[in-house]
């Protein structure tokens, strides 16, 4: 209710300065140009040319001061936006958007620690296209997790997208293969790590050094439909990077998500301060050995 009177009230007082001046403009013409006076004494008179003229000048205010209040909103978001941290993005979607973010993300990923959380890493940088691809390759250090290929978020996630071509077996596969990727990687000496978490994936995290890449998995769609965020730790205080950074190493810590030795081919579990507590082969190891053996 104050909302709507607020907005009245503005376009009454709009209206009451467009008539003052309108109505203040013979005057001003009669002070300011004599000899416009035999002119002016014709149209002073003329009621359609004053009331149009009110019209014009008030359409005029209008958009003046709905201008000024939308860059006074939109300043204010832009310091909200600022303080978080929040990175503004290329508004190019399609095509030439991924290409652009990929830019980005293999930029940031030169020589840097990166921290991925994901759900089958496949199209994120197993593929040779995807946008993680070149970081992962290219890391100082990298920390990995995505979804237990045997648990039940990966059964879950292939559920809820009502594509027939998603199935179990396809997440299953398409993680196993990633993991091959990673497998080669590390036996190329590359410094990676990976951990296999059982639960639904909720958000597509990728922390590449100081800035942080954000989508959010929503039931029954393509996680790359979805926008994307990135955070800078430039922001107040570290913006929303900190939390998100913060995030990602509690889910890393946890005691009961086992680490994948790409060594080995065991999952392991580890405590608190990182010492390990049992140790068994993964069901999968022989699957992920022929696909690596298959793409070398």
């Amino acid at each position: 209710m104050s909302k709507n009177l607020i907005h009245l009230s503005y376009h009454f007082i709009v209206l009451l300065l467009s008539a003052a001046i309108a109505f203040s403009i013979p005057h001003v013409f009669s002070a300011l140009a004599r000899n416009l006076l035999t002119f002016w004494a014709f149209i002073e008179n003329e009621k359609i040319f004053l009331i149009s003229l009110e019209l014009s000048i008030a359409a005029m205010l209008i958009i003046m001061f709905n201008s000024i209040r939308q860059g006074w909103e939109a300043r204010k978001l832009s310091r909200v936006a600022t303080s978080a941290g929040l990175v503004p993005q290329s508004p190019l979607t399609g095509l030439l958007g991924r290409r652009s973010a990929g830019r980005l993300k293999a930029a940031r990923g030169i020589a840097a620690d990166i921290m991925i959380i994901g759900s089958t890493g496949r199209r994120t940088f197993a593929d040779s296209d995807g946008e993680l691809h070149h970081a992962v390759r290219n890391c100082r250090r990298a920390r990995i997790m995505l979804l237990n290929p045997y648990g039940e978020g990966a059964v879950a996630r292939a559920r809820s997208i009502p594509d027939p071509e998603i199935t179990p077996e396809l997440i299953r596969d398409q993680i196993i293969e990633s993991i091959g990727f990673l497998k080669d990687l590390k036996a190329g000496q590359k410094n990676i790590r990976v951990k296999l978490y059982p639960d639904m994936p909720l958000l597509k995290l990728a922390i590449l050094g100081d800035h942080a890449f954000l989508r959010h998995y929503h039931t029954g769609l393509n996680v790359n439909t979805m926008p994307e965020y990135v955070f800078s730790s430039d922001g107040l205080n570290g913006g929303l990077y900190l939390p998100f950074y913060r995030y990602f190493l509690s889910r890393w810590n946890d005691p009961d998500i086992p680490e994948y030795d790409l060594d080995t081919d065991e999952l392991v579990l580890r405590d608190q301060a990182g010492r390990e507590r049992h140790r068994e082969p993964a069901r999968w190891a022989g699957l992920v050995d022929e696909r690596v053996v298959k793409i070398a």
